[in-house]
């Protein structure tokens, strides 16, 4: 990290975040709306060196969680490390103990080799999502240990139910029909295959479907509609056998074979056979924004890329250059007939989206109109804007100011709303200026802004949180 930063450096969102706080009351400017009640819990790395080690990817720093607590127009703050078995072996030890995405302990050849057997020694260092499941609150990531933490003190309660897998997301679904949350993950063996499962709250775990696959592809996220799973196979594979003794960390065993195109494996929910495999041109995405069946199609859509270029753009020694140039997403529909005919693709809108969100509880997997997502405006190095696209006529407007570096964009709808009728987005902002973050309040439909919460530091850039009515200051 360069010794000076300019005021308006993105780079600042990259920094260690040391302390943890309490802090009973922010400082908050503008109106807070009457009915906002409960709390929003982001999740992120904040520490990205160990005993004079650095972790080389955005992905890989050790997880924190930041609380925002809202009633009566007062807004409390809390952080806290994830106190998973990669920060204590940090913390406790002085060293990085366990693989993460891009980043491996050294381990010995022998050792390499025995995980041939065990297994890949992947962490438990959640750092992606959060969720509640039932009467419990997990942290996730890709790796299969959800790890289980209070939502009030947001102390760590230890490892939840593993994924069957190897490799799983941390971005599962409600299945819009039954409520079950629906997820995948890889096994990765002899005969690696992808299995599609499924828990009700409270309940056992089941298997919906299991298919065989010969090199895994790295999948983020995946899609769902009322009848459907739809598994996104990008042309970024890997050779499972090979991962252990490869010297590699864990991403940087998958290969960009374009050639292979980009596959789509419909599943069905209810009965777990295969709809059928449809296929189109390569890309790459990380996230889908929704999904849904229209007329005998199923509409995907998603933050598209040409291939995995952003993968290595994200690594933290291009993010701490004063001009990472990272690729930009398209707002992209997959368009996936049914009948099989060829998978055509079209863009949503104009301009570029991540991190996006929708109004999750009445839109997942059903038909909508409005996403959410942040933006990178033309001559920014990093994102620096909000914006709102309107999937039936296609436009976009945004919110935006200097010097600011805004978060995901998280839906809160008025329990009393109707559509984005009083609904808000909460985004934690970074200020470089000031080198502190604060919690934005925007209206969603307008994106004008309503308050603001002051934090007493610069919070690192995150990547997913969630907002629950039951949890308050």
């Amino acid at each position: 990290m360069p010794a000076t930063v300019a005021a308006t450096d993105h780079r600042i969102g990259f920094r260690d975040l040391a302390s943890e706080i309490e802090a009973e009351e922010l400082e908050v400017s503008g109106s807070l709306p009457d009915w906002l009640a409960g709390s929003l819990i982001r999740m992120g790395p904040a520490k990205f060196e160990v005993g004079g080690r650095a972790y080389r990817h955005w992905f890989d720093g050790l997880a924190m969680m930041h609380r925002f607590a809202f009633e009566g127009g007062r807004v409390s703050y809390t952080n806290r490390f994830l106190e998973s078995r990669a920060f204590l072996a940090a913390r406790d030890e002085g060293r990085i103990a366990y693989s993460e995405f891009a980043t491996d302990p050294c381990r010995t050849l022998f050792k390499r080799a025995a995980s041939v057997f065990s297994g890949p020694s992947f962490g438990d260092n959640a750092n992606v999502n959060v969720m509640r499941q039932g009467d419990d609150f997990v942290a996730m990531t890709e790796t299969p240990l959800p790890v289980r933490f209070d939502p009030a003190t947001l102390r760590t309660l230890g490892v939840g139910e593993p994924a069957p897998g190897q490799l799983t997301v941390a971005h599962p679904h409600s299945a819009p029909v039954t409520g079950e949350l629906v997820s995948y993950a890889a096994h990765l063996g002899p005969r690696s295959s992808y299995r599609l499962y499924a828990r009700a709250p409270g309940g056992p775990m089941r298997i919906i479907s299991e298919l065989p696959v010969s090199r895994p592809s790295y999948m983020h996220s995946f899609a769902i509609t009322e009848r459907y799973a739809v598994l996104v196979e990008f042309p970024l594979v890997a050779v499972p056998a090979s991962i252990p003794l490869s010297g590699r960390p864990f991403i940087e065993n998958y290969r960009w074979r374009p050639e292979r195109g980009t596959r789509f494996q419909v599943i069905d929910l209810e009965t777990g056979k295969l709809r059928g495999t449809y296929e189109g041109e390569p890309f790459f995405a990380f996230h889908h924004i929704n999904a849904f069946e229209r007329d005998g199609e199923l509409l995907i859509d998603l933050c598209s890329y040409e291939d995995d270029e952003i993968i290595r753009g994200l690594y933290m020694d291009r993010l701490r250059s004063e001009r990472p140039r990272l690729p930009l997403s398209e707002i992209r529909r997959c368009r996936l007939p049914l009948d099989g005919s060829a998978v055509e693709y079209e863009p949503l809108a104009e301009g570029a989206m991540e991190l996006p969100r929708i109004d999750y509880a009445r839109c997942n997997g059903r038909e909508y109109r409005q996403a959410y997502g942040c933006g990178q405006s033309e001559g920014s190095e990093f994102l620096d804007q909000i914006i709102r696209i309107d999937t039936h006529d296609h436009t976009r407007n945004g919110w935006q100011e200097p010097g600011c570096f805004p978060g995901e964009p998280v839906f809160v709808r008025d329990p009393a709303g109707e559509g984005e009728d009083g609904a808000v987005l909460l985004s934690v902002t970074l200020d470089a200026a000031r080198e502190r973050s604060f919690l934005l309040v925007l209206d969603a439909a307008s994106l004008q802004e309503l308050a603001r919460a002051e934090v007493p530091h610069a919070i690192p850039f995150g990547f997913h949180g969630q907002f629950d009515r039951g949890q308050s200051v």
